[in-house]
């Protein structure tokens, strides 16, 4: 596999920002969330950005290359079309799982997997499936927990290490990951950057947090703060990144606030003495190019050299992945359902993440449909009647439906109180629904049909 250009320094593009983007000055590339972005209709500022030569990544957040099911095709081919599009030279996820097939949950959210030998053999087969399907190399980004899995018989170092080593894939290492998971999981993140194959890095995340009640929550909505740059230069000293990236979720401040950020991570990147740049690993591409090299993400390693051979074992077994998928089912569901929290959890860690994933739902559903706070009298009576909802309803197809299921449910009982806002509810529902909403009776017998089930 051929080394990976030089990236350099760089911003998470959002539409919040898009106008700032386009106007900070010596900013290298960009990443933008790949499920926000059409292929065919690609955003007006992201195009100029192109043709002034700034590159784009596409950074996927749904895949779920961690769960028990195999990677869907759909999704695979989706993210393919965006690389193509964007003219990408690499595409990124992470190491996570989002949902469970059955039951049929959607945990709206990046959630740990276990670091389990079933575990690791699941998510080795996954990324072969995602590197067969993908036009350009693939790297996988390390995620911020709020909790740990009971019996893990891997560190992250371990875990990271044989994924490499196994698959050839790429790592994205994200430093305020790093910092969450030493705030909330006891981790020594120099001692991750100390066991993992750093010549596998492809680029490095930064970005902002706030502790609470000695948890640690990885917002993207804070300032980058002085540990997470130190992390950075942990991780500077031993290896000269490709890239770095500066994320920005929410709470957008202004384009100076951004510029100073990245002015931040650039003296970080560019102080004291130069660590030398990735080498090229068998299979990771992690190393760079000359910054004005254009890569070429199939292209053949030079003739002469022969790449190490990746393992290639036999499929995993559908038992080992009934395993790894019986205890996420049992997680998600304890997180997103209300059932009981499995054995060897922190109960208290477990109900501080419920409540998360239950407000990112509420906050991101009214960002897809900002009809509806309005409808409903405010963000307050939205968020509170949403969280209701949510306790009795959990995601199972995203969040466009999920807004839609919400106002159903409204309707069903005969909310909101006022007419007015009920009719205009309910004319809200039906033109994106197509169809009446159902009466109450039809809501008891739909319960009474659960449960004879």
């Amino acid at each position: 596999m051929k080394p990976m250009a030089h990236l350099g320094v760089g911003i998470g593009w959002r539409p919040e920002i898009a106008d700032a983007v386009e106007r900070l000055s010596g900013l290298d590339w960009v990443e933008v969330v790949a499920e926000n972005v059409c292929p065919g209709h690609l955003p007006e500022s992201l195009l100029r950005l192109r043709e002034r030569g700034t590159r784009v990544v596409p950074h996927g957040v749904s895949l779920g290359l961690g769960g028990a099911d195999r990677p869907d095709p759909a999704k695979l081919a989706a993210l393919g079309e965006r690389a193509v599009a964007l003219g990408a030279p690499l595409i990124t996820e992470h190491i996570a799982f989002v949902r469970t097939s059955s039951p049929v949950l959607e945990a709206g959210h990046l959630l740990p997997v276990p670091r389990t030998r079933d575990a690791l053999d699941v998510l080795c087969e996954n990324v072969r499936i995602a590197q067969d399907a993908l036009p350009v190399p693939l790297a996988l980004e390390n995620i911020a927990a709020l909790f740990s899995w009971p019996g893990e018989e891997l560190t992250e170092g371990q875990f990271l290490t044989e994924l490499v080593e196994r698959t050839g894939v790429r790592l994205l290492i994200d430093v305020a990951n790093l910092h969450t998971n030493r705030v909330n999981r006891g981790e020594d993140p120099a001692a991750v950057l100390d066991a993992i194959p750093l010549e596998a890095l492809a680029y490095v995340h930064v970005a902002g947090g706030i502790e609470r009640a000695g948890v640690w929550h990885d917002t993207h909505a804070h300032p980058v703060p002085p540990v997470v740059l130190d992390l950075l230069a942990e991780l500077r000293s031993r290896v000269e990144p490709a890239g770095v990236l500066l994320e920005r979720d929410d709470d957008f401040p202004s384009q100076a606030e951004l510029a100073g950020e990245l002015a931040a991570i650039r003296a970080v990147v560019t102080a004291g003495p130069a660590a030398p740049a990735a080498p090229t690993a068998a299979g990771s591409g992690a190393a760079r190019t000359e910054p004005d090299t254009e890569p070429d993400p199939v292209a053949d390693q030079d003739p002469d050299t022969e790449p190490d051979p990746v393992e290639e074992p036999g499929p995993v077994a559908e038992s080992t992945r009934t395993r790894v998928a019986l205890g996420q089912a049992a997680l998600l569901s304890a997180l997103v359902a209300g059932t009981p929290v499995p054995e060897g959890f922190d109960r208290r860690r477990i109900r501080v993440q419920a409540r998360a994933l239950a407000a990112k739902r509420a906050d991101v559903v009214a960002k897809v449909a900002p009809e509806l706070p309005v409808i409903l009298g405010g963000p307050d009576p939205y968020r509170e009647a949403f969280l209701s909802y949510a306790k009795s309803r959990p995601m199972t197809s995203g969040y466009r439906r999920d807004a839609l299921d919400f106002a159903e449910d409204l309707l069903i009982r005969d909310l909101p109180a006022d007419p007015a806002a009920r009719r205009r509810l309910t004319t809200w529902w039906r033109d994106r629904a197509g169809a009446r909403p159902p009466r109450r009776i039809v809501r008891w017998a739909r319960t009474l049909s659960g449960r004879a089930a």
